[in-house]
């Protein structure tokens, strides 16, 4: 089975918006509550979320949803959600009920919150750098030398960096 670019097999990648303060608060929980390390975080910005976004053919030039990946597959919107809160321990991961309501009245949900995600929450001018403590959560950024660019913030994201 081929993999999209930039990861391995086995891996399990939330891509996020990474100038949406939502989105960014919604990282710093999975870091702090998937202490398996399960997940791994991509900015949909970065180079590497925008290769992953053009192997799957979504566009790479605006970001209505989180999309979760794993392996060669990918989810949107409310799925996207409830396959990353299956990933996350107890009490977290029983959120994956809601599957059984109807996936049409789900997405409706998030595309509600999606669609006005930066007038109720705000945005960055620019992507958030991860911390050093957390770079190997993020794709792209575990390999980079330790200290280069931000500011070393225990919240488990950094500064902001040019997308």
């Amino acid at each position: 089975m081929q993999l999209p670019p930039h990861l391995k097999e086995g891996d399990k990648v939330v891509l996020f918006d990474g100038v949406c303060k939502l989105c960014n608060g919604w990282s710093q929980f999975l870091i702090r509550h998937d202490t398996a390390g399960t997940l791994k975080l991509c900015s949909v910005q970065s180079p590497e979320g925008q290769a992953i976004l053009a192997w799957f053919g979504l566009p790479t030039d605006h970001f209505p949803t989180m999309l979760f990946v794993a392996g060669a597959r990918v989810f949107d919107r409310s799925d996207a959600v409830l396959y990353v809160v299956r990933e996350l321990p107890s009490p977290w991961r029983y959120a994956h009920w809601l599957k059984v309501i109807p996936q049409g009245i789900r997405d409706w949900c998030y595309d509600r919150i999606a669609l006005n995600r930066y007038r109720l929450f705000g945005r960055y001018d620019r992507c958030i750098v991860p911390s050093p403590e957390h770079r190997n959560r993020f794709i792209g950024h575990g390999q980079q030398p330790a200290g280069g660019g931000n500011s070393g913030r225990a919240g488990g994201m950094g500064s902001e960096a040019a997308p």
